[in-house]
């Protein structure tokens, strides 16, 4: 896997200039701030997936559009040796470091309508993060280590093997237990 990351904030901003769609009227499309939204633009933060959520919708395309979109109508394969980009989400704490790794394992797949990821979490001691929420719902599946979700008023153990589903619009939040590094196979539903 090769260390380039997709720069997200310029796709954002290409895609809100082509439609002719000021910050201020994506932020009112989305419910983000007018900072919130130039921060991500600029790539002066890193952002969680929900604000990413809201502005996909704020646009009128989805999350995958972020995340290499192509047209390719039939079966994507996706290998092992050639996840070669990844996205970098922080978890909302105030130091924003990166310390989720998302591949994407259908972006060239035209018209889907949920997004797998192969994502690596990386170890993590600020226990500061911030739930979010969103429209949709998430799969996730422990393929190594244990991570700990945050799930409204729960909190849920997952080991190697382990499974959820769950609706995100209800606050949530996926980390590492124990600051210890976990890898996970999740797919990611927004309606459009």
């Amino acid at each position: 896997m090769a260390d380039s990351n997709i720069i997200v904030g310029e796709k954002i901003k290409a895609i809100r200039e082509q439609k002719n769609i000021s910050i201020e009227e994506l932020s009112e499309r989305s419910g983000l701030t007018t900072e919130v939204i130039a921060s991500i633009e600029k790539e002066t933060s890193l952002p969680s997936l929900a604000p990413l959520i809201k502005i996909a919708r704020g646009l009128g395309v989805r999350l995958g559009t972020f995340l290499d979109d192509n047209d390719e109508l039939g079966p994507v394969v996706c290998r092992e040796n050639e996840r070669n980009a990844a996205i970098s989400f922080s978890n909302g704490s105030a130091s924003a470091n990166k310390y989720m790794d998302y591949f994407s394992l259908a972006g060239h797949k035209s018209g889907r309508h949920f997004e797998p990821f192969f994502i690596d979490i990386k170890p993590c001691e600020d226990k500061t993060f911030v739930n979010s929420a969103h429209e949709g719902e998430e799969f996730i599946y422990v393929l190594e280590g244990e991570i700990e979700i945050n799930y409204g008023k729960d909190t849920h153990v997952l080991k190697k093997g382990d499974s959820i589903y769950y609706d995100s619009i209800v606050e949530h939040h996926v980390h590492a237990k124990d600051g210890k590094a976990a890898k996970i196979l999740a797919t990611v539903y927004t309606p459009f």
